[in-house]
């Protein structure tokens, strides 16, 4: 634990307690060794969900858009085009960040090279991609085998390990590129489709998410962790003015068999979904901390509810 963390620590565990005797028993930490485990897990989601305001606060290289640069990063990408007025970009580079995800010993490689076509041509931007979808779908078809078969490793990220890269079929990267499209509907863009979802439900920002969340179910091979990891990082980042009301646990499996063994004391404790969902924005209130956060936690808590383990994947 960060020695500046002690204080913060101590509050989280003071409301894990209070909670504990005045709304509801948390039988998953009543052992010491689960409940340290639990409120270090909470830190590190702490400081991991704050973390894009934080660099957004930064200097940033202008390699970091560059997809011919070792340096190339899509979330400071996007920082980097909403500074320079270049929304659609960056919502764009936040989908590709979603989609391929970061791979533990590849990095971003995967984005960076469909992105930036191989290095042959012109980057698939949003301009570009949003005019034309089925001209992405082409390249790719032409370039998979160099893709997964050129030497250089590039992988999916461990969110997104069963991801393919088809151009084609129904749930493949291109058919995902493409219901995407679909979705902003150019030539709206994308800030004019987060105004029409304001007009459609107001301006709160946890009933915002939760129709964007929804709206979501027409883009393809984004479930459930996509959408959310998709929304609350455009909250993260101020490109749109949303936050996640609950841990949307309909779906969930890390986070669900996490707040099972937090509340039920056992990873198959018969608790339902949407009691826990409940449950865990009480809980939430208690310790200060967003949804994003106990969902982080929670589900890599339940990987390892003895001893804390930092996982990065």
């Amino acid at each position: 634990m960060r020695p500046k963390d002690f204080q913060l620590a101590q509050r989280i565990g003071d409301g894990l307690i209070a909670y504990d005797r005045n709304h509801r028993r948390l039988f998953g930490i009543r052992l010491k060794a689960h409940r340290d485990a639990f409120i270090e897990q909470v830190l590190e989601s702490i400081h991991r969900v704050a973390y894009p305001s934080v660099i957004a606060r930064r200097d940033i290289s202008p390699e970091r858009a560059n997809p011919n640069s070792p340096l190339f990063d899509p979330v400071r990408a996007a920082i980097l085009k909403q500074r320079t007025g270049q929304t659609d970009e960056a919502f764009w580079f936040i989908f590709l960040f979603v989609h391929f995800g970061k791979h533990l010993r590849t990095g971003w490689r995967l984005t960076r090279d469909v992105y930036g076509c191989l290095g042959n041509g012109a980057p698939w931007t949003w301009a570009r991609v949003g005019s034309n979808p089925r001209s992405f779908r082409s390249w790719l078809a032409d370039n998979r085998a160099a893709l997964t078969g050129d030497g250089v490793a590039r992988h999916f990220g461990n969110h997104r390990k069963y991801e393919s890269l088809d151009a084609w079929s129904r749930n493949g990267t291109g058919e995902a590129v493409e219901s995407y499209v679909q979705w902003v509907a150019p030539p709206r863009t994308h800030q004019q489709l987060i105004q029409a979802a304001q007009a459609e439900v107001g301006n709160d920002a946890r009933r915002l998410f939760h129709f964007l969340y929804g709206s979501m179910n027409r883009v393809t091979r984004f479930g459930r962790t996509a959408k959310f990891d998709y929304l609350t990082m455009l909250g993260k980042l101020n490109l749109a003015p949303i936050e996640p009301g609950s841990t949307y646990m309909e779906g969930a499996t890390g986070p669900f068999t996490g707040a099972r063994l937090l509340f039920g004391g056992s990873t198959n404790a018969d608790l339902e979904r949407l009691e826990l969902d409940s449950w865990l924005v009480e809980l939430g209130g208690q310790l200060g901390v967003g949804m994003q956060v106990l969902e982080d936690s929670l589900c890599n808590w339940q990987k390892s509810p003895s001893r804390f383990i930092a996982f990065r994947g």
